[in-house]
């Protein structure tokens, strides 16, 4: 996370797409309009064949980017030069089959080589990462994200935070739909995460897919994770840049009034 994310008031929205979709060519394309458009960061997911941590959009985006021919090592060549165009952090999610099998060590020196800031691996267990490849991580500089849940007692958030860096992903697929009972429990878990007075900024995932479901989940941590609801404004996309533009006006006006202006 940068400093001027630390340094300021603004929560922060970090965008998931997938490499290689929808189309082969176009993940730079994708990357460079979410920053130029208002994403502070990139979630930048790795197609895998059984992405269990995923709901069904984002699956089927895996699923057309490995029949593009995405792999990790094409993903690699396209993030060679992204440093010369893409200033924000970007972050690798996927899972850890594919990665151990490019190896884990020559994954991370790869991933720092081209500037990637971190990883999200959902399958890491939290004890081989303490003992095995946290070491590796730091070697290279890259942050890790956990993910906790409403169901995460307190001390294993605390122990999460801990082995964390860059921030903390809570899951909260109840986040924006169902009765309001269901977002009185959200807004009660994501307090509880306020109370613990964790290391790591917490940004909510899951469900968040306008204006007023991320700031509704905003007032209550310091910032949102959109995923599905932007592979799905890129499905049918003609125009990436103009689509990527007009998704994320959607989700801060406000903000991409202000860089019209620039």
């Amino acid at each position: 996370m940068s400093d001027k994310q630390k340094n300021t008031d603004q929560k922060i929205l970090n965008v998931y797409c997938t490499a290689g979709y929808p189309r082969l060519d176009s993940t730079r394309l994708v990357m460079k309009a979410l920053q130029d458009h208002g994403a502070d960061m990139i979630e930048l997911g790795m197609p895998y064949s059984d992405p269990l941590a995923d709901g069904p959009v984002i699956q089927e985006s895996n699923t057309c980017a490995i029949e593009n021919g995405m792999t990790i090592p094409v993903m690699f060549e396209q993030l060679a030069t992204m440093r010369t165009e893409i200033q924000i952090p970007v972050i690798l999610m996927g899972y850890m089959n594919p990665v151990l099998q490019y190896g884990f060590e020559a994954f991370c020196a790869k991933a720092a080589e081209v500037g990637v800031s971190g990883l999200i691996l959902p399958d890491m267990p939290p004890h081989e990462f303490e003992y095995v490849y946290q070491s590796i991580l730091k070697k290279y500089r890259l942050n890790f994200t956990f993910l906790v849940t409403p169901e995460t007692s307190d001390s294993r958030v605390r122990y999460l935070d801990q082995l964390s860096s860059g921030f903390l992903y809570a899951v909260s697929a109840s986040a924006i739909t169902g009765s309001n009972q269901s977002w009185d429990h959200v807004v009660a878990y994501l307090n509880r995460l306020k109370a613990l007075n964790l290391h790591n900024p917490v940004l909510v995932g899951f469900g968040i897919k306008d204006k007023e479901s991320f700031d509704r989940v905003a007032a209550h941590a310091d910032g949102a994770i959109v995923g599905s609801a932007f592979i799905r404004a890129l499905a049918n996309s003609t125009n990436i840049t103009a689509d990527t533009a007009r998704f994320l006006a959607s989700i801060r006006p406000d903000l991409t009034k202000e860089k019209e202006t620039d």
